[in-house]
């Protein structure tokens, strides 16, 4: 069944506000989605594929605009024209002084690629948007070789539970704090090194085989995802002047707020945790690092632990004294906490977890892949059947913090693809 439904005008999500007034040329807050193929590209298909992928997301026809006091989506009629790549990776989106779409499309060869600004959705939304182009392209690109009952596209939601604001819907409650003890602030280790030149974002990706990593981290009694994190972390040691490890080094780790909550929205649903560690108190030792990683994993995501994040995420939205500041100075103070913020974190990595596509495809699909433009080195990560794609990247030049992470994987055996765009 097709979906159509014209919106006027919306308010943007709690965690999409902080996006637009932090937006800068190296920073662009805007993250690319691929899929590579086994076979090259079909731009007019890919064309014909946007049209009925927009019909189920009509968000994304939007524009951004400025209001007195807040930011909001208005409805476009412009049109998304699939081009040949041919910007650097994550280019802005959003501009002030242009109506314009806030996501593309293009292609490369045998890469079929989106890029999205944040402010639309987080990585679960983009990625559910992202799976829909890829199944119309795929069913026009061989309808004939599918069979008679290749099943049509379900929809894993109503237009309007696509379309919610989760955080304002349903969630935030003035909830007792009793349970939750607040972790104090500090000022965390920085990476630094020589910019690239032009505001450009140096990618470097590794393809893993997925069954070969979880068996190395069931070797440490530990999941994936922790284990990449505090493998994270033992790079990140390991290249640090050691007159720097008085400051912690902190990740920051996104929460899929769809774990904990009953939400089919596509559009932003996260928080976000900080997993920290001291290597100026603590063992160096990767093992000891798994362990630390993972009770602050269970720490951190508990129901209570995430119910505070909400609030903390929601009280500031909902003082009536912040709801009338002009959007102006509501600009120039976001960007202060930004930059605060900014000061607590010495990276990310963030897991988007497995794609998966209909078996009928499987010939035609290599892998997929997700990254994000960066204002400091950061690691995103997605898998596909057997690969597992772990994307970094960063601002600057300088490579031993990838080498340092991916060289200790093929010392364990695991083989790595390795790709650059620089």
């Amino acid at each position: 069944m097709k979906e159509n439904k014209k919106i006027r005008w919306r308010r943007l999500d709690n965690a999409s506000k902080i996006f637009p007034p932090t937006v800068t040329n190296r920073d662009t807050k805007v993250f690319r989605l691929y899929c590579e193929l086994t076979e090259e590209v079909d731009p007019k298909l890919l064309q014909e594929a946007v049209s009925p992928t927009l019909d189920s997301f009509p968000l994304y026809r939007s524009i951004l605009r400025r209001g007195a006091f807040w930011y909001y989506f208005e409805s476009s009629d412009l049109e998304p024209v699939v081009e040949e790549e041919s910007k650097p990776i994550c280019a802005p989106l959003y501009l002030k002084e242009e109506k314009s779409l806030l996501f593309r499309v293009f292609y490369f060869r045998k890469r079929i690629s989106v890029e999205i600004f944040h402010a639309l959705s987080d990585g679960a939304g983009a990625n559910w948007f992202f799976e829909t182009l890829i199944y119309h392209y795929m069913t026009l690109k061989h309808k004939n070789d599918l069979p008679e009952d290749f099943p049509t596209l379900r929809y894993k939601a109503s237009m309007s539970q696509k379309m919610d604001d989760s955080f304002e819907k349903t969630y935030y409650k003035k909830r007792a704090a009793e349970n939750v003890v607040k972790s104090p602030s500090v000022k965390a280790y920085q990476l630094r090194g020589t910019k690239v030149e032009e505001n450009r974002t140096k990618l470097i990706e590794g393809t893993l085989s997925v069954k070969k990593v979880l068996e190395l981290a069931h070797e440490y009694n530990t999941t994936l995802t922790v284990f990449m994190t505090a493998l994270y972390f033992y790079a990140i040691n390991k290249d640090m002047p050691s007159k720097m490890r008085k400051d912690p080094v902190v990740l920051q780790v996104p929460i899929n707020l769809r774990q904990f909550f009953e939400s089919n929205t596509a559009r932003n649903f996260f928080a976000t945790m900080n997993i920290q560690y001291d290597f100026s108190r603590e063992s160096h030792e990767l093992q000891d690092i798994i362990h630390s990683v993972s009770e602050s994993f269970k720490n951190e995501l508990t129901r209570d632990k995430v119910n505070h994040h909400l609030d903390q995420l929601m009280s500031l939205e909902k003082n009536p004294f912040a709801r009338v500041i002009p959007l102006p100075v509501k600009d120039i103070a976001l960007k202060i906490a930004n930059h605060i913020k900014d000061r607590q974190i010495t990276s990310s990595i963030s897991n988007v977890g497995r794609i998966i596509m209909p078996k009928e495809f499987e010939p035609y699909i290599h892998k997929f892949s997700v990254f994000v433009s960066a204002r400091r080195p950061q690691i995103v990560m997605c898998s596909y059947r057997d690969q597992l794609v772990v994307s970094f990247t960063s601002p600057y030049q300088d490579t031993d913090l990838q080498r340092t992470y991916f060289e200790f994987l093929t010392s364990r055996g695991i083989q790595v693809g390795i790709s650059s765009n620089l």
